[in-house]
């Protein structure tokens, strides 16, 4: 097994062996900007909330991508890329400009477009990406959710070295599971992830009669850009700021478009698959008039499709749903919180043969028997439990999580804080937040570890079952989405209530004051690493590492 090299791995990620750093800024709340509106779409408009007097953050130098450089191309359109069993394709990070919301933005992209080139490939298929570096920052890529081999994953420090600027690095990709997975860096992705170095992998099942015929397949990445006063917000040259709640932005995208319009006809049956790249930001998302059917997650199938009024993403997760158009008009892509209802983008149906679809929803025998070896799991005790945590030394060593006082982050009793914070609704403590005043912990319960003390070892085939805790006391309680590298789990409670419909995971979504059980499915050998999907979380130290290792080895 390939040794940690635990200062790599920190430097890495923009941390020291002393205090984490941070990664991006955030102020959804602090200098919010409404949604732009699209045509006919006036009654999504929002109010955003007063801006509270700026913060700055003097001892972090600020950079923008491709600073001192000369002119930079344009973005250009998201190609679709077909894959088979043992092609090669270079993908290259470049630094590009693009647009938005009326700013002229400094950008990285992968090929030129943001999102990435979508690349599409045959479950089992092997093949070759030849990366190349063209950005002013190491990098790798991480291939998200994908069981590869753990040499392939791109964590610097536990699968490999970060690639430097003129540097290239090539991947060997097995995809032995299908659905929609993503890539990104993992190393300062605070600030490139979010800067647009994101794309899809669309793994198409082996077997054709996985899905039900649909007219149309497409995929949508949902994210957000932070632009305060006309300018585009800088990053944190050196160490990330804002990493409180993490860098929610004032300008929600769809495939990389603050004005994301599409068009498709009446009767028509489109399958969306969505994923979420934002750094903070969890969607609530739907398409109001028009019900949706949610037939999978992560990772392929639930065990049965269920109709639902909308999904909930948190970063890094993925669902697939299906919705037909019945009427002619316009269908607005809507985010909505309990508070404020954005508008992300308009689909045009237009006038055509309305075609009599089936209602009817299908189980999936496979996930349900794969499902079912797991049972016994759910009246287990937990082999590991994890405790979610907050350290601000700088503000008198105040914690999450360890009994101090009875408010939460809001100054509010801890019952009454929110299961998910939608926004940045603590911009000045947000944007103050520096390495010098917290560190984001998971800790180990059995022995107190914490973050990267923490280094399981698991037996490869013998399922582990973990509980994630999240209380809701100490300094600031909010959601955080744990994330495991190279293997996949189900879900299986929720504070106690089992889960029914199940469906293989990469990322769970554990809300302020929640319970979450999970069992996990060791199944690639390997080191790893797992992790809070908030990118600045994750740069402030939430995070671990694991091992899974063959049956009888040491």
């Amino acid at each position: 097994m390939l040794k940690l090299k635990l200062p790599l791995f920190l430097a890495a990620l923009g941390m020291t062996l002393g205090h984490p750093v941070f990664a991006d800024q955030d102020a959804m709340a602090k200098h919010g900007q409404a949604m732009p509106t699209l045509p006919g779409c006036e009654r999504y408009r929002s109010t955003p909330p007063a801006t509270p007097p700026e913060v700055s953050n003097a001892t972090a130098p600020k950079v923008l991508p491709g600073e001192g450089r000369g002119p930079l191309p344009s973005t250009v359109a998201t190609p679709i890329i077909e894959l088979k069993d043992g092609d090669r394709y270079t993908l290259r990070a470049e630094i590009v400009t693009q647009t938005l919301a009326g700013t002229p933005l400094r950008l990285y992209a992968y090929n030129g477009s943001i999102p990435g080139p979508l690349l599409k490939v045959r479950q089992g298929a092997t093949v070759t990406i030849e990366f190349e570096n063209a950005i002013d920052q190491d990098t790798t890529v991480h291939w998200h959710g994908v069981r590869v081999d753990y040499r392939q994953d791109g964590t610097p420090g536990l699968s490999q070295s970060p690639v430097p600027p003129g540097g290239k690095h090539r991947y060997t990709l097995r995809f032995p599971d299908d659905g929609m997975y993503w890539y990104h860096p993992h190393v300062r992705e605070d600030f490139q992830q979010d800067a647009g170095l994101y794309g899809n992998i669309w793994v198409l099942p082996s077997d054709p009669q996985t899905y039900a015929p649909v007219d149309r397949e497409v995929a949508l990445i949902v994210d957000d850009l932070l632009i305060e006063n006309g300018q585009q917000t800088p990053y944190g040259q050196d160490a990330a700021t804002h990493a409180l709640m993490g860098r929610f932005g004032n300008v929600l995208l769809v495939n990389g478009e603050d004005h994301y319009q599409w068009s498709v006809r009446v009767g028509e049956t489109v399958r969306f698959y969505l994923t979420n790249v934002a750094n903070a930001r969890t969607f609530n998302l739907s398409l109001p008039g028009v019900r949706l059917k949610r037939v999978g997650g992560d990772s392929g199938r639930y065990e049965h499709e269920t109709y639902v009024d909308s999904v909930v993403l948190a970063p890094s997760e993925r669902v697939i749903v299906e919705a037909t158009f019945v009427q002619p008009g316009h269908v607005v892509l809507t985010h909505t919180t309990p508070t404020r209802t954005y508008a992300l983008g308009q689909i045009t149906v237009a006038t055509g043969d309305s075609k009599e679809k089936s209602e009817l929803l299908h189980d999936s025998p496979t996930v349900q028997a794969e499902v079912a070896a797991f049972a016994p799991y759910l009246q287990a005790p937990p082999d590991y439990t994890l405790t979610v945590g907050l350290n601000m030394p700088g503000m008198g060593g105040m914690e999450a999580g360890g009994g101090h006082g009875e408010h939460g982050g809001h100054g509010q009793p801890a019952a009454a804080a929110p299961l998910i914070e939608w926004e940045d609704d603590m911009g000045v403590m947000n944007a103050a937040a520096t390495s010098a005043t917290l560190r984001w912990l998971l800790r180990d319960q059995a022995t107190g570890a914490e973050n990267m003390a923490i280094h399981y070892r698991f037996e490869r085939g013998k399922p582990v079952k973990i509980r994630l805790i999240n209380p809701a006391i100490g300094m600031h309680p909010m959601q955080h989405p744990i994330h495991f590298h190279g293997q996949r789990f189900l879900v299986l409670a929720i504070n106690g209530q089992p889960v029914e419909n199940r469906v293989w995971k990469d990322t769970v979504l554990v809300p302020t004051g929640a319970t979450v059980d999970i069992v996990l499915d060791p199944s690639n050998p390997g080191d790893w690493m797992a992790h809070c999907h908030i990118a600045e979380h994750l740069t402030a130290g939430m995070m671990f590492g694991f091992q899974v290792a063959e049956p009888g080895s040491r």
